[in-house]
């Protein structure tokens, strides 16, 4: 071999000099080895842990091979970092070096930089040897650096010092390598590396929505994930405490019972990593749906009919999370405490056992939870009763985690402690807060025994975004938000009813129960009333209260269906919901219940019209609890009066209407509110018997997408062909009331929403207009519906389709429910059946639960009346939903 140029280190003699091919198949077998023997053994921590360290340590061997083989200059050290240089490594990590350089291979800079000087030979090795570590399979991070060039990315970068904290020697120049470890460290400064950190963490939470409860949670870097814990790591290795769970316990910053929680729940959520990569084939640390089954059965777990395996491993996920949350607080305001000298900080005393400690509760003694377990609950009233206090302290969090063991079946059935709970029920403000503080310290599952049940239960219902628990505390924060002025903008009705109520709390306890029965099997609502009624009884609730709240768990879908399901224009419907309810202090607890719930299942699910379906119901319902029986004739009466007044005010002639409203019977006027009716009137003046098709739209009255009348000569696929364009045009059909007149012609009201509304709403409605009189003056065949893509949610949750027929009350028309997961072009299916068979459509309420559509239609035909015809009607529907 010929001499390296100068500068350049030779090859070590002794080292066996592989070709890049055999490095390459070495680097891949032994890898695969590894993650074979781990993915057919035993789930267990000790497999794991031992995973990461020997892919690590295959690693090494690897690359170490490929620096001393190669032609590298003389005093570099390359080292590990970030995950690899804490010697842990998931099958599909990344491989992140540091190449070190000696000082006067650092790049020029500034004046003395020639552009033509020729390129320093010894860095050809080094751009030879990262290009070897692609050219095996590695898939490698890389940076190339002198140790002043990392000192000054250091003290620009919190980035930098944190991946260089974790730095270990591989080969190479040991000496420099320690002179890097010595000046890294000296520019690091605990409190600025700390306040960093902690702002780090904090965006990042917020970026994976706050919450370790996500369905989809990312192991690593969600709230709870690994990423928590190497942050403890991380700062108390830059506060000089330790870099280990056992060097912080000897220092006395955690206890032995808290290092071993953090040791176990480590693992837990290390194995999870690692089995998710090895069933991915590929870094993916998000569990997402398509994975869950796939890892949980890889555990072990095997679905039956009570419980998913993807339930059981994510249940087992929540849980190691939630304890990560927990003690990544308690750890976090301890190194805070440390770093800033704050623990010798002076006090305000709250009471004989609690402090103020700069705004964070402080117990008076670490023991106050042994010697006095009423201390408990009295924590979070303390925090109540202080509204400038924001959390609870280190010491606090620790107190109230090593005393969980306290709170027994003893402890839940003590007066004194039940008292106390139905004071931080009872109190002006603040439940909101304290109850997730509650949850949080796990203090809520304990107390609540049944609660406990449902902490990290998944809900496989396709449109609850949130855990069990999760969910119940956004309910419960939107009740309690009806009582706070700051947020009348958002619910400015139930905000209004909210203020002649008398007792609040009612309320909290029926949020906090609605739907604690979550999972059990069986009917939740009855189960939970059950639950309610056993709370309330042991909480010396008074018997009328008690029944209202037991009424509110059991009937809390209730009005939600009926205000999406039924037809609220038939007076029946109206008299059996008035007949249910019994009371106006009831419908007023479950309208605010059901707007609460609804808004607390996902941003998707609520929107302006299903408030406005809820709203129109709690005011019918209203009426006739007041005694005012329907009286149809004179509504319409009304309903025309006030019409009349509206067209006036439009400058239209008087009597101008009469012509359109001869050719409607009594539905129509029932179905449709005054200013819907001057509408219809102003936009079909002198266009009554137009042959040809009119489209009118404009801003829906509630204040959210469009509404569209369509008004033309009837046909059997009109409402195929409407329903057609709007999904091609990407609009979600919300409502749709369907009315023939004694002229026979289709009078037709749609209200549609698109994501594409913006605030040229003019320019939109121009081209609805234009678009949807086109196709209806199109022939031929309808189009074949498109396919729609199934989401990621709907291919891991699929909702058998189902379709319901039954006649109404009268017999003279059937109610038609279809069940389906939603994709594009659905509606349009099941319109074309209806048109295939000669169904008439008379009313259609179209409800989207996240990826869940519950569709109810008012029909009537001749192929309904027959059972044989029947069947093959609904075979032909279930196909098209599927």
């Amino acid at each position: 071999m010929s001499a390296p140029p100068a500068g350049l280190g030779e090859r070590r003699q002794d080292v066996h000099v592989l070709p890049v091919a055999e490095l390459r198949r070495l680097m891949r077998d032994g890898k695969q080895a590894l993650i074979r023997q781990f993915r057919d053994g035993p789930a267990t921590v000790p497999a794991a842990s031992q995973l990461v360290r020997q892919l690590s340590q295959h690693v090494d061997g690897v690359i170490t091979q490929l620096w001393h083989q190669g032609e590298l200059p003389r005093g570099a050290a390359l080292v590990a970092v970030g995950g690899y240089g804490r010697g842990e490594l998931f099958p599909y990590s990344d491989v992140d070096v540091l190449v070190l350089l000696p000082e006067d291979m650092a790049e020029p800079h500034g004046a003395a930089h020639d552009p033509a000087a020729p390129p320093d030979p010894r860095r050809a090795g080094i751009e030879a040897f990262i290009t070897a570590c692609w050219d095996i399979g590695l898939e490698i991070g890389s940076s190339v650096r002198t140790v002043d060039e990392c000192v000054a990315e250091a003290q620009a970068d919190v980035t930098v010092q944190t991946a260089l904290l974790e730095a270990r020697f591989l080969c190479g120049a040991r000496r420099l390598f320690d002179q890097f470890r010595r000046w890294t460290a000296d520019v690091l400064d605990p409190a600025t590396f700390l306040r960093a950190k902690s702002l780090e963490m904090q965006q990042r939470h917020v970026k994976y929505e706050n919450t370790p409860y996500s369905l989809e949670p990312n192991c690593k870097e969600s709230p709870g994930g690994l990423r928590d814990l190497q942050v403890v790591r991380w700062v108390s290795q830059g506060a000089g405490l330790g870099r280990s769970w056992a060097e912080l316990a000897k220092k006395g910053l955690i206890t032995r019972f808290e290092a071993t929680q953090l040791q176990r729940n480590e693992g837990v959520l290390r194995l999870i990593r690692a089995r998710l990569h090895t069933i991915a084939g590929r870094r993916e640390d998000r569990l997402v749906f398509d994975l869950q089954t796939a890892v949980a059965e890889s555990f072990g777990w095997v679905s039956t009919p009570e419980r998913r395996a993807s339930e059981a491993l994510m249940h087992r996920y929540y849980w190691a999370a939630k304890a990560v949350v927990q003690l990544n607080q308690i750890l976090m305001l301890g190194i805070e405490e440390h770093v800033a000298g704050s623990r010798d900080a002076p006090m305000r005393p709250i009471d004989a056992r609690f402090f103020d400690r700069g705004g964070l509760i402080e117990v008076a003694s670490d023991d106050l939870y042994q010697r006095d377990p009423h201390a408990i609950l009295q924590t979070f009233l303390a925090f109540q009763r202080s509204p400038g206090c924001k959390g609870l302290s280190a010491r606090t969090l620790r107190a109230l985690y090593n005393a969980r063991e306290l709170m027994d079946a003893k402890f839940r059935a003590d007066p004194v402690n039940r008292a106390t709970f139905m004071e931080i029920l009872q109190q002006p403000q603040g439940q909101t807060h304290v109850f997730r503080l509650m949850n949080d310290t796990s203090v809520l599952g304990r107390y609540l025994w049944v609660f406990r049940k449902i902490v990290g239960q998944m809900q496989h219902d396709l449109f609850h975004v949130y855990t069990v628990d999760q969910h119940i505390m956004m309910v419960l924060r939107n009740v309690r938000r009806f009582f706070i002025a700051e947020h009348t903008h958002e619910y400015p009705f139930c905000s209004q009813l909210a203020a002649h109520w008398d007792k609040p709390w009612l309320l909290y306890v029926a949020a906090l129960f609605h739907d604690v029965a979550k999972g059990r099997g069986g009917d939740h609502s009855e189960l939970g009333a059950v639950e309610v009624r056993r709370f309330c009884r042991d909480h010396g609730i008074d018997r009328e209260d008690a029944r209202l709240v037991e009424f509110l768990v059991k009937e809390h879908l209730t009005m939600s269906r009926v205000a999406q399901k039924e037809d609220l224009s038939d007076p029946d419907v109206i008299d059996a919901f008035a007949r249910h309810v019994k009371d106006p202090r009831r419908l007023t607890a479950l309208y605010l219940l059901t707007v609460a719930d609804i808004r607390g299942t996902s941003p998707k699910v609520w929107n302006a019209w299903k408030g406005k379906l809820l709203e129109d119901l709690f005011r019918a319902t209203l009426r006739a609890l007041g005694g005012a029986k329907p009286q149809m004739d004179a509504e319409i009466e009304l309903r025309k009066q006030e019409s009349r007044q509206l067209l006036a005010l439009h400058s239209m002639l008087p009597g101008a209407e009469e012509a359109l409203w001869k050719t409607l019977d009594l539905n129509y006027f029932a179905r449709h509110d005054s200013n819907e009716i001057a509408w219809h009137a102003r936009a079909l003046n002198r266009r009554v018997d137009s042959p040809a098709p009119l489209v009118s739209a404009r801003l829906s009255p509630v204040g959210e997408g469009l509404q569209v009348l369509v008004y033309a000569p009837d046909s059997q696929d009109l409402f195929a062909r409407i329903c057609g364009y709007f999904d091609a045009a990407q609009f979600s059909i919300l409502d749709a009331r369907v009315h023939t007149t004694r002229a026979g012609y289709a009078l037709d009201t749609f209200q549609v929403i698109t994501p594409f509304f913006d605030q040229a709403y003019r320019d939109l409605i121009a081209l609805v207009e234009h678009q949807l009189m086109a196709t209806l003056t199109e022939e031929g065949p309808l189009p074949e519906p498109g396919r729609g893509r199934l989401s990621r949610r709907v291919k891991s949750f699929p909702i058998t389709p189902r379709v319901q027929l039954r006649p109404d009350e009268r017999a003279q028309r059937w109610v038609l429910s279809v069940s389906a997961s939603d994709r594009s072009g659905l509606l349009y299916s099941v319109a074309r059946v209806l048109a295939r068979h000669q169904v008439n459509l008379q009313l259609a309420k179209i409800s989207t639960l996240g990826e869940r559509v519950e569709d109810t239609f008012l029909v009537d035909g001749a192929v309904l009346q027959h059972n044989r015809s029947q069947i093959e009607f609904e075979t032909e529907l279930l196909d098209a939903l599927g």
